[in-house]
């Protein structure tokens, strides 16, 4: 820091915040450390009696908190996304369209690793709409060396750590299965809710059919459905162990590579996932998604509705936190499960 006189700071950098009192309207800072000065700050700065002002001193291979965040930032960004002016020292990313927001999570925490510098996320793999805030840059100290940036830079390597990627299937072909909702005995409550989530990812039902319980009938009616190039085939209920429930056997029947019969979810544990030869995806819902807030369906259905692939490995991983709570008032996605 040095001193300097307050008619001479235009152009220099507050090293710390100046507090604005006028009585009974504000107490607050009224210029925050790392301000730039300008010509019309001088006036307020000499009313608030401030006549000298310690300001930062630039010196070669250091950098100010907005440099850095900048740098920082540029670590970040990715397409559909776009940056929020600094302030503070600090730069938000923000999104541009609704999609399947993700994060190499591995990379980040080699940056957090760096001392000085921080970079915060919204959790990967997680649906966002447009205008939703995905992360945030900034240094902890107002300077730092350019080689510690330099090192970070170095660390993070080419590709940047965020990525938002907007829905990319458009059409599902959905079987409803069970005899008591073919024949009519009761109500069929799963098809709203399943069009409701889809709606939500961009993803209209333009075929629909009841086969009842029948092996072979929802078998080809899942080849029917895929035949005709919807991007997404959805089988819903029927997926128990019980001698009725015949599901996940139509599946296999259809030729589609299984990645997993089973989810370590609570609720969704029988939950079946499965892609055709050309990529399209099948899956199978027990009947909790019928009737519970959040599933399993809900943690793969942003990933899925993006085009992404779904390892088993990674629907594996799901196990850790994928307990839900039961919370009186579920407050999903603003809460713990599948994270």
């Amino acid at each position: 820091m040095k001193l300097i006189d307050t008619k001479d700071a235009v152009g220099h950098v507050l090293c710390h915040d100046l507090t604005q009192i006028i009585p009974g309207v504000t107490k607050d800072a009224r210029f925050r450390k790392g301000h730039i000065v300008a010509p019309e700050d001088i006036p307020v700065l000499l009313s608030m009696g401030k006549e000298h002002l310690y300001v930062w001193e630039k010196t070669p291979g250091m950098l100010h908190e907005d440099e850095a965040a900048e740098r920082l930032r540029a670590l970040c960004q990715n397409e559909h996304m776009h940056p929020t002016p600094v302030k503070e020292g600090k730069i938000e990313l923000i999104a541009d369209c609704d999609g399947l927001f993700r994060v190499d999570v591995e990379r980040l925490n080699a940056l957090n690793d760096v001392e000085e510098l921080m970079i915060a996320t919204r959790h990967t793999n997680t649906a966002v709409r447009r205008g939703d805030k995905l992360a945030g840059t900034r240094i902890i100290p107002l300077v730092i060396q350019e080689e510690v940036l330099q090192a970070a830079e170095e660390r993070a390597g080419k590709e940047p750590l965020l990525s938002l990627t907007p829905w990319k299937l458009k059409t599902c072909g959905l079987i409803t299965t069970g005899s008591e909702v073919a024949k009519g005995l009761i109500q069929d409550a799963f098809t709203p809710v399943i069009v409701d989530k889809l709606a939500a990812c961009g993803i209209t039902v333009t075929e629909h059919c009841l086969p009842g319980d029948d092996r072979a009938a929802i078998t080809a009616a899942a080849l029917d459905f895929h035949a005709k190039g919807v991007d997404l085939v959805l089988c819903t209920g029927g997926m128990s162990v019980d001698p009725d429930d015949r599901t996940p056997g139509a599946i296999r029947d259809t030729g589609a590579e299984i990645i997993s019969y089973g989810a370590p979810v609570l609720p969704g544990a029988m939950f079946l996932l499965a892609y055709f030869a050309d990529g399209t995806p099948i899956l199978g819902l027990p009947g909790c998604v019928m009737y519970a807030k959040a599933t399993v369906f809900d943690l793969v259905l942003p990933r899925i509705a993006a085009g992404v692939p779904i390892s088993r490995r990674e629907l594996k991983a799901l196990g850790h936190g994928g307990l839900c709570l039961g919370c009186p008032e579920c407050r999903y996605p603003v809460c713990p499960f599948g994270k």
